[in-house]
């Protein structure tokens, strides 16, 4: 019986841990011409174990290349291509990545990702730092204030940036749930 549970707890703790956030490439405009990729990374977290989803269609391509190639506009080495979108790639290696469309003259015009990934569980930091900064400094209470509807306790702190939220979640469900195997294991 201990068995049963232990495997029932990882069937159900395996699916938080599989997946990542998905990313669509240039959000509705999708992997096209007249896109400015590098604002569209500006602000984002790319974690291992996220997508990229390139929307396309068959006047563009997708080629993963190398810094030098991609600095260059040069998909004669490229890593891997693909041609049929729209394409999902896993990001499963932390660094840098480099994307281009191989079509002439896209990627001189622009048409190139650099998507700079953080492995799980690191604390999530943008791509990019955004471009415009608050107005006015957020200055933590000295207090923590208490309702009726916390009964003294202090509020939950806000929820963390995009790649956070999931390295978060992990570290909330699924350490429990495998420590919860182990000791069903052992018992």
């Amino acid at each position: 019986m201990a068995l049963a549970t232990a495997f029932l707890i990882l069937l159900v703790a395996a699916p938080a841990a599989v997946y990542g956030a998905s990313h669509t490439v240039g959000d509705t405009n999708g992997w096209t011409t007249g896109v400015n990729y590098t604002a569209w990374t500006s602000g984002k977290t790319f974690t291992v174990g996220d997508t990229l989803v390139f929307n396309y269609d068959s006047s563009h391509k997708v080629d993963v290349v190398n810094q030098a190639d991609y600095s260059s506009c040069s998909s004669s080495n490229s890593i891997k291509s693909y041609d049929n979108g729209p394409t999902t790639i896993t990001l499963d290696t932390a660094g840098s990545n480099y994307y281009i469309c191989p079509t002439p003259g896209h990627c001189t015009n622009g048409m190139k990702l650099l998507v700079n990934v953080v492995a799980a569980g690191t604390p999530a930091t943008p791509t990019t730092p955004p471009t415009t900064s608050p107005t006015t400094p957020a200055t933590p209470p000295t207090t923590t204030p208490t309702t009726p509807a916390n009964n003294g306790s202090p509020p939950p702190p806000p929820p963390p940036p995009n790649g956070a939220a999931r390295s978060s979640y992990m570290n909330l469900v699924g350490v429990p749930l495998v420590l919860a195997t182990l000791i069903a294991l052992m018992g």
